[in-house]
């Protein structure tokens, strides 16, 4: 599509730039919040919402290291980013604070 080949050993970045196209963990955190902002806008007692509730206690983890989980992820995205909640119910505001620019 560009017209490289791998023997141009010219960096995925540098192609991505020329382009004009975002790179895919951007896109990927884009999606995830854009998901989070639907989520946290339902009801508080849609099925989505209700499971932020559930308390998991006793539960017991195997060795070694845990493993990362949804909202651990998306804390991280929105600390990124500089967002909070709250943004979230402002359709217009979240939707132009998480979009990728390419």
């Amino acid at each position: 599509m560009y017209g490289c080949t791998k023997r141009d050993r010219i960096k995925n970045e540098a192609i991505r730039d020329r382009m004009g196209v975002a790179s895919v963990e951007d896109k990927m955190r884009e999606l995830r919040l854009r998901w989070f902002g639907h989520v946290r806008r339902r009801n508080i007692e849609a099925p989505g919402r209700r499971c932020e509730r559930l308390a998991m206690e006793s539960l017991r983890r195997g060795r070694g290291r845990p493993n990362k989980y949804w909202g651990e992820v998306i804390r991280q995205d929105m600390a990124l980013l500089q967002l909070t909640k709250d943004m979230t119910l402002d359709r217009s505001v979240w939707r132009s604070r998480i979009k990728v620019e390419c």
